[in-house]
């Protein structure tokens, strides 16, 4: 069985995440292969509130090739992340 801080990696701080904010909507890194539950499981353990849901997304990992180098390509990104949302007073401070 997985800790808590085994299961959620860290918060997702981008643009979009921090207009979901906004609407009681967090976007965390996760690791792959766990479900909903156990990321509900710990958030509450973390953050002490209670999800209302719990939406993941599976992101691909992508081909990219580096700069000034030719015929070398190589691979970016992938990996998973959940959205929690939240009921409308609570809040999860994130850095």
């Amino acid at each position: 069985m997985k800790t808590p801080g085994q299961i959620i990696k860290n918060p997702r701080i981008t643009e979009k995440a921090s207009l979901l904010s906004g609407a009681a909507v967090y976007t965390f890194d996760i690791v792959k292969g766990v479900s909903k539950r156990e990321v509900e499981q710990a958030i509450k353990a973390l953050y002490k509130v209670t999800p209302r849901q719990i939406r993941t997304v599976t992101m691909q990992t992508k081909k990219v090739m580096p700069r000034g180098r030719k015929g070398n390509i190589g691979t970016k990104g992938g990996g998973k992340k959940a959205y929690v949302y939240l009921k409308k007073g609570d809040k999860i401070e994130v850095l």
